[in-house]
C-alpha cells in the first residue's frame, strides 16, 4: 500500500510557527518510516505552496524549521516526491466528495479513485485539521450513480506503521512483479517471455508500482465492452484520460519509429505458434525509458496480448 499526502489537510489552520513545526515534523517522521517499510508517501507538488497561516504559504513558514529540516521538507515537495499527480487515475471530470467539499483534483480523490480501480491507496492528514477521521467517506458520483468508498485516513505514525505492517509483503525483484502481475490482470494474456527484458534494468520498486498501474488500465479497458462489443462510457473515459493528450500513459508509434524500427516491433504471436504480431501500440514510462508494448485494436472478442515489457527499442 502506497499513502498520499491529504493536501486538504493544510488550510490554513495553525495559529503559531511552533505548532506547525510539530505537525511538519511528524509528517516528515511517518514519511521515513514509510520508505522503511517498502512504501512511499506521495504528495502533490501544489503543496509546497499551501496555506499554513493566515498570511502563511509553505516556503514563508518552513523557515521556521531550521537549514536542514527546510531543505528535506523542500526536497520532498518540490524536487523528488515521487508525485501522485505524475500518475493520477482520476480525471478532473470526475466528481467526488467528501464531508461537503469537491475532493476532485486532490489527494482524497485521487486515493478514492484508486481505491474503487482496486489499487490500494491511503491518506495521511496532517493534525490539527479538519481531516482527522480514521476514515474518509467519498462519494463518486458518475453518470447518476454514487459509488461511495471509505479512504483510510491516518493522522499517527503508529497507525501508519501499523497499517503496513499488516499490508502484504512490497514486490521485491522483477519476478516477484511478473509474478503479481500475471495473477494479478486476468484479462491480459502474456506472452511468455514478455517480461524477460526487465533482466537488463535495475529493479525499482517505484518503477514496478507505475508499471502495475499501466497494466492496470489496460486490464480494465479490456473488460469496458459491452454485449454488442461496443466500448462503454467508463472505456472511453479509459481512453481519453490515458491514450489521447502530450502526457497521456499509452500511444501509438510514430512513422518514422514505424518505418527505422518495423522488426524490433514485430514479436511472435503468443497466440498462434509460427506468427508474429506487429505491436507498435505502448505504455511508456521515461524515467528511465522502459515500454510496455501490446496488440491493437483492444475489442471484445479478441486477446489483449502483452508482448514486452522493457527498455525503449525505438532510440532514434
Amino acid at each position: 500500500m502506497h499513502l498520499i499526502f491529504n493536501d486538504c489537510s493544510l488550510h490554513g489552520q495553525f495559529r503559531d510557527l511552533s505548532s506547525f513545526r510539530d505537525a511538519i515534523d511528524r509528517i516528515m517522521t511517518i514519511r521515513n518510516m514509510a520508505h522503511r517499510l517498502g512504501s512511499d508517501l506521495f504528495c502533490h507538488r501544489s503543496v509546497a505552496n499551501a496555506p499554513v497561516m493566515p498570511d502563511y504559504t509553505m516556503p514563508r513558514a518552513i523557515q521556521a524549521l531550521g537549514t536542514e529540516k527546510q531543505r528535506a521538507v523542500m526536497q520532498w515537495l518540490t524536487r523528488h516526491g515521487p508525485f501522485w499527480e505524475d500518475d493520477r487515475r482520476h480525471s478532473s471530470a470526475e466528481w467526488l466528495e467528501c464531508i461537503g467539499e469537491v475532493v476532485t483534483d486532490t489527494a482524497v480523490g485521487e486515493a478514492a479513485y484508486c481505491l474503487i480501480s482496486g489499487i490500494d491507496r491511503g491518506v495521511v492528514s496532517i493534525c490539527p485539521s479538519r481531516w482527522q477521521t480514521p476514515q474518509l467517506s467519498v462519494a463518486w458520483r458518475d453518470n447518476g450513480l454514487v459509488n461511495t468508498v471509505a479512504v483510510p485516513n491516518y493522522c499517527e505514525l503508529d497507525a501508519v506503521r501499523s497499517a503496513l505492517t499488516a499490508a502484504p509483503n512490497p514486490i521485491g525483484s522483477w519476478e516477484d512483479f511478473a509474478t503479481v502481475a500475471r495473477r494479478r490482470f486476468s484479462s491480459l494474456t502474456f506472452a511468455q517471455d514478455s517480461f524477460g527484458p526487465l533482466g537488463r534494468e535495475p529493479f525499482g520498486k517505484g518503477i514496478a508500482d507505475r508499471l502495475l498501474l499501466r497494466l492496470s488500465v489496460l486490464d480494465e479497458l479490456k473488460t469496458c465492452f459491452n454485449e454488442r462489443g461496443q466500448r462503454t462510457p467508463d472505456g472511453h473515459r479509459l481512453y481519453q484520460m490515458h491514450f489521447t493528450g502530450e502526457r497521456a500513459w499509452f500511444s501509438d508509434s510514430s512513422d518514422t519509429e514505424k518505418a527505422r524500427f518495423s522488426s524490433d516491433l514485430t514479436f511472435p504471436h503468443p497466440g498462434i505458434p509460427g506468427k508474429t504480431l506487429l505491436c507498435t501500440w505502448h505504455g511508456k514510462i521515461n524515467r528511465p525509458k522502459l515500454r510496455l508494448h501490446f496488440s491493437w485494436p483492444i475489442s471484445a472478442d479478441e486477446p489483449l496480448y502483452v508482448v514486452y515489457i522493457g527498455p525503449k527499442k525505438t532510440r532514434l
